[in-house]
């Protein structure tokens, strides 16, 4: 199901897909082999907070399925093994040679991971940190400062809460060069749901349903 949804995606317009898993990343591979692929791997360890792609672990095996781009954690939050961003990203590079996407919450960490050796700089994480647990994406607020302070080589990413067409352009306006787009396209549990939802509450029929062609 991941695959045919990033063809169907891929066939009408979007320049890549953002995977998680190594099974999702291969299993796209096989079916668009030309395919870009930022790929990630969600995993959780006990006394950290860091679950995108966590640690050198998660890095090789997202590598390894067929990703084109490497997305992880930008953040300075402890990681597990206390292994560090540093240290992470410097083996990345020495060792796989890998482009690399921070997931940050804050214009200081994208910044940072920039300056460490981060190629696409993502404002995935803002709103969903501790730092920001107040804060609901999109990160309007990081975009301009971010794009006036990165280096031109660095593709400035606006990822979360994106919900319409009308707010990806306004992201483009705001400094970013691509966007992605999750829920909006790939929840259709959700969006059903937000149907059946409205449906009923707006007729006397709370037998209301949705089909889809």
């Amino acid at each position: 199901m991941i695959a045919a949804m990033a063809e169907a995606s891929l066939r009408n317009g979007a320049v890549g897909v953002r995977l998680e898993s190594p099974e999702h990343i291969g299993a796209v591979r096989r079916r668009c082999p030309e395919a870009l692929i930022v790929g990630l791997w969600k995993r959780q360890y006990p006394n950290s907070a860091v679950y995108i792609t966590p640690s050198w672990e998660e890095v090789r095996a997202v590598w390894a399925a067929g990703a084109d781009v490497v997305a992880l954690d930008g953040t300075d939050r402890p990681r597990p093994g206390q292994h560090d961003l540093d240290s992470l990203i410097r083996r990345c590079r020495e060792e796989l040679g890998a482009p690399l996407m921070a997931d940050v919450d804050s214009v200081e960490h994208g910044l940072r991971a920039a300056a460490l050796g981060c190629d696409w700089i993502g404002t995935t994480l803002y709103g969903y940190t501790e730092a920001t647990a107040g804060l609901h994406p999109p990160g309007w607020d990081l975009l301009p400062p971010l794009r006036a302070q990165l280096p031109p080589s660095n593709l400035l990413i606006c990822e979360g809460g994106i919900a319409s067409g009308d707010q990806a352009a306004r992201a483009l306006t705001h400094g970013a060069d691509a966007v992605v787009v999750g829920t909006a396209i790939t929840g259709v549990d959700l969006q059903v749901a937000a149907y059946v939802r409205t449906m009923a509450a707006g007729s006397n029929r709370p037998e209301a349903v949705v089909l889809l062609p």
